[in-house]
């Protein structure tokens, strides 16, 4: 089947999801100490993180990795 990602466990997780569970979990302080970007220490919202990580891919694999590390066997 093309284009399926079964092993893949972001397939079909959206950022959106991914910021808003990482935030709810660790608290917007303990993520900016994880991930040290502004968009975590500074003023921190879901949407500002969303528009900074959009078009950041170094920071965006950083916290796909996270996520993928704190919610995935």
């Amino acid at each position: 089947m093309a284009g399926a990602q079964p092993n893949n466990p972001l397939h079909g997780v959206t950022l959106e999801k991914v910021v808003t569970e990482l935030a709810d979990h660790y608290g917007w302080e303990e993520l900016g100490d994880r991930i040290r970007i502004n968009c975590f220490r500074s003023d921190p919202s879901v949407k500002s993180s969303l528009k900074f990580l959009r078009k950041t891919p170094w920071a965006r694999e950083k916290v796909e990795a996270l996520y993928v590390e704190t919610f995935t066997d």
